[in-house]
C-alpha cells in the first residue's frame, strides 16, 4: 500500500458508497453528484494502490481489500460522525429523518400513543417508520434502529433490553360458556390454544412455574389477528393487557386462570452500534422510560 496521507472526507464517501453498494443511493445521501463521488473514489484507490469497488455496467461490488477496508474504517467513521453530532447537541436538539422499523401490534398499542409528547419534544426530527415483522438488516436496508418483542436469534446487532411486557391468559366469554374455565396450567395442553412469539408457554403464580405445550391450529405472527381468533371463540391465547384492554372494556374478552401468568415478553432495541446518532438515542431512552412506567 501507498504511504499517503488518506482524506478522511474521501474515507466517509467511500462508506457512503459502500454502505449502499451504489454510487447512484450514495449520492441522494450525501448531496454530492455521481460524477464527483466516482471521481472521489478512484482518488482514495490511487491514494491506497488497491481497488475497493469492481464496476459494472450493471452494479458495483466490493473487491477482495475494499470490504476488509470497509469493515475497518466503518466504525472509525461512525464515530467521527457521532462525535460531532454529539457535540453540536450541547448547542442543538436532536435533529433529522429517524428511520425504524417496528412490530405492528407494538407500534399501533404502544408506541402510537406516545407520539405526540415525543413530537412536541422534539420538533425537528422527522420519521420514517415501517410497521413489519420481517427480518432484520439495519445497514442494508438503512435503518437507524428497530424495535423487537421476543425472544432474538445472535445477531451481529447491538441490542438493549427497553422493556417487558407482561403475558395474561385470555379467553372469550363464548368459549368459557361452552368448554369452561381450565383450572391448571396442564390442563390447557388439552385445550385449543393460539400461539405467537414462543412455542411453548412457560406460566408462574406465587412462585411456581410450570411449562406446557399447548395444541393450536393455527400459526400466527401477529398479536392483533390472535387477538380477534380469541375474541370470537376459537380458543385460548397469552395477550399483553394492552392489547387486550379494548375487548375486555367492551366483554369480548376475559382473562381467566388467576393469578398465574406468562413468563413477561421482552422488548428490545436494536442498532447498528452503540454509537448512535442523538434522534436514535433520544428515541430508544424515552421508549425504556415510558415501558416501564406502564409495567409499574
Amino acid at each position: 500500500m501507498k504511504q499517503s496521507n488518506i482524506p478522511l472526507n474521501d474515507m466517509s464517501l467511500f462508506i457512503e458508497v459502500g454502505r449502499a453498494l451504489s454510487f447512484t443511493k450514495a449520492a441522494k445521501t450525501t448531496g454530492i453528484p455521481h460524477s464527483t463521488l466516482s471521481r472521489r473514489i478512484k482518488s482514495l484507490e490511487k491514494s491506497i494502490g488497491l481497488r475497493l469497488f469492481n464496476r459494472t455496467t450493471r452494479k458495483i461490488e466490493f473487491t477482495e481489500a475494499g470490504e476488509m477496508y470497509y469493515e475497518k474504517c466503518k466504525p472509525l467513521i461512525d464515530e467521527v460522525k457521532i462525535a460531532h453530532e454529539q457535540l453540536n447537541g450541547f448547542q442543538s436538539k436532536p435533529k433529522g429523518l429517524l428511520r425504524a422499523l417496528l412490530p405492528v401490534d407494538l407500534a399501533t398499542t404502544y408506541i402510537a400513543p406516545l407520539m405526540p409528547e415525543f413530537c412536541r419534544s422534539y420538533p425537528e426530527i422527522t420519521y420514517d417508520l415501517e410497521l413489519s415483522s420481517k427480518s432484520i438488516d439495519l445497514v442494508k436496508d438503512h435503518y437507524d434502529l428497530a424495535i423487537k418483542v421476543g425472544e432474538l436469534n445472535d445477531s451481529n446487532m447491538i441490542t438493549q433490553l427497553i422493556g417487558k411486557l407482561p403475558l395474561y391468559l385470555y379467553a372469550s366469554p363464548d368459549y368459557l360458556q361452552k368448554q369452561g374455565e381450565p383450572k391448571t396450567p396442564e390442563e390447557l395442553e388439552s385445550r385449543e390454544c393460539l400461539t405467537i412469539i414462543y412455542n411453548t408457554w412457560t406460566l408462574y403464580s406465587n412462585g411456581q412455574s410450570r411449562q406446557i405445550t399447548p395444541t393450536s391450529r393455527f400459526k400466527l405472527n401477529n398479536l392483533g389477528m390472535m387477538r380477534q381468533l380469541i375474541a370470537i371463540g376459537l380458543g385460548i391465547g397469552l395477550l399483553p393487557k394492552e392489547v387486550a384492554r379494548a375487548d375486555v372494556e367492551q366483554g369480548r374478552l376475559v382473562r381467566i386462570m388467576h393469578p398465574w401468568q406468562g413468563m413477561d415478553a421482552p422488548v428490545y432495541a436494536i442498532t447498528e452500534s452503540r454509537l448512535m446518532p442523538q434522534k436514535s438515542r433520544v428515541f430508544i431512552d424515552y421508549l425504556r422510560s415510558k415501558l416501564s412506567q406502564q409495567n409499574e
